[in-house]
């Protein structure tokens, strides 16, 4: 039985996340550590608020069973957080804090929710992208025995849409157009749970493991298994 850990817990992503980590055996412990409290509820769950989040990856090494595996699901948007300089503190700064803090604590699998399209010529000069690849690069050199990158599309299915427009319209489009622009919270969320837990049988591709649009698809719908 593993024990893990999430940031990000009460995000459209995030929450999907702990749902699918409470719903698998695989897990037997979950440990959320967010500015508020997730609505879940569960006899294996451990929810930690702090609203300070410079003092998440610390609370790390003090969980207790400490996790083998970590989710990241952390993120924001610069409406939100006042400013792409406040939004690069939440997305870029306290994303690779919570990696090293993970990786100090003897972290053996660290699972980053990305984003798609960040390695293309022109978005590694736009902002957002900028602060994935900075996520991306500094897991992969802090050496976790696993890590997953998954890079979903936009992010279908949030209570509170941050493109309601565009996503109807891709609602209204053909399956395979829309999968490959967005995907479902819950399907990102049960690619990153599915992929950690084939990390735990042994089964990963690799030591640094990225997950692409059609990744997450077919981890999110369960079709590996078939």
């Amino acid at each position: 039985m593993t024990t893990a850990a999430l940031f990000g817990c009460t995000g459209a992503v995030g929450s999907q996340i702990l749902a699918a980590l409470l719903a698998t055996d695989s897990f037997a412990f979950i440990k959320t550590i967010s500015r508020r409290l997730p609505t879940s509820q569960s006899p294996k769950l451990q929810a930690l608020e702090e609203a300070d989040t410079s003092k998440w990856g610390p609370m790390i090494a003090s969980l207790s069973p400490p996790p083998s595996v970590v989710f990241n699901a952390v993120g924001t948007t610069r409406a939100a957080a006042g400013g792409i300089k406040e939004q690069w503190k939440i997305d870029h700064d306290l994303c690779i804090e919570n990696a090293k803090a993970a990786k100090a604590a003897g972290v053996k699998t660290y699972v980053f929710i990305s984003s798609a399209g960040t390695r293309g010529f022109v978005s590694g000069y736009v902002p957002y992208s900028k602060m994935k690849i900075g996520v991306e690069d500094a897991i992969k050199d802090l050496g976790f025995e696993h890590a997953v990158i998954v890079r979903p599309g936009m992010i279908l299915g949030a209570e509170k849409p941050k493109a309601a427009f565009f996503e109807k319209l891709l609602g209204s489009m053909p399956n395979g157009i829309r999968d490959s622009m967005g995907q479902n919270r819950t399907i990102i969320a049960r690619s990153a749970v599915a992929a950690a837990q084939l990390v735990g049988e042994g089964k990963a591709p690799s030591s640094f493991w990225i997950l692409e649009q059609a990744d997450v698809l077919k981890f999110g719908r369960d079709e590996w298994k078939e």
